[in-house]
């Protein structure tokens, strides 16, 4: 069965409070380091999202990407989290509400001008994000609908680059270039014989590896979830609804 989506387990919520959206959400209406720092942290994720929302809103690349700079630059001086609480506790929700009334407020001037004071508060690298923007495959999809895509595909990007650099760590990066394509499809026939015989174990043993693979990258998958939500209860409900995403 192909385009499958490994879910890790659950295994509650022991850990959740440290997460970086509840520690943004704890302290949203006083100055804090922590709070900042883990704001930055889910910024620097999904910064992309959001410019490919702005641009599918019909800006220019140079526009939507003053736009959201300066957007970033409202959000660190906490312009937009008084009303955070409002929102469900889910950090892509947020996102996009706030990203909405931004727009409605904000008019592109006809000469551009230097955003944010000179200030540069999540790095947007000239060229970077319309470049990734022109790869997208073509679609007709809404404004929200882009946005909404772009998150799911940036939580599986995300988990997959933990992943690498675990194996990394511990000296199988080579069984992950060979293993990595089925993290979401599977196999054909012969596929593990050939993998096999290149890391010199058996075809029953590949398979083991596979199925470890998977676990983990669904661990991380639901690690990546965890930091954008505010409560344990709401992870399995956006699993459910990345997967929708990404399959519909």
């Amino acid at each position: 069965m192909e385009n499958q989506i490994p879910i890790g387990p659950n295994k509650g919520g022991a850990q959740f409070a440290t997460t970086h959206w509840t520690v943004v959400l704890a302290a949203v209406e006083r100055s804090s380091p922590q709070a900042s720092d883990a704001l930055g942290k889910l910024c620097q994720t999904y910064w992309y999202p959001l410019y490919a929302f702005v641009r599918r809103q019909g800006y220019t690349a140079d526009d939507a990407q003053d736009l959201t700079q300066e957007f970033f630059c409202r959000l660190f001086e906490k312009n937009y989290l008084a009303d955070v609480r409002r929102e469900k506790g889910k950090f892509r929700t947020f996102l996009l509400a706030a990203m909405k009334h931004f727009l409605a407020n904000e008019r592109v001037r006809s000469r551009r001008i230097k955003r944010g004071g000179g200030r540069t508060l999540l790095s947007l690298e000239d060229g970077q994000a319309e470049q990734r923007y022109l790869l997208d495959p073509e679609n007709d999809l809404s404004p929200e609908k882009l946005y909404e895509q772009r998150w799911a595909t940036t939580i599986m990007e995300q988990a997959l680059t933990r992943l690498r650099e675990k194996c990394e760590r511990t000296g199988k990066s080579t069984q992950f270039q060979l293993l990595k394509n089925f993290l979401t499809t599977e196999p054909n026939d012969g596929d593990y014989a050939a993998i096999a015989t290149r890391l010199k174990i058996s075809p029953g043993a590949v398979g083991v590896a596979v199925h470890r693979l998977r676990h983990r990258y669904g661990e991380l998958i639901r690690a990546e979830i965890a930091q954008t939500v505010a409560q344990p209860a709401d992870i399995d409900d956006e699993l459910r609804y990345l997967y929708a995403i990404l399959t519909g």
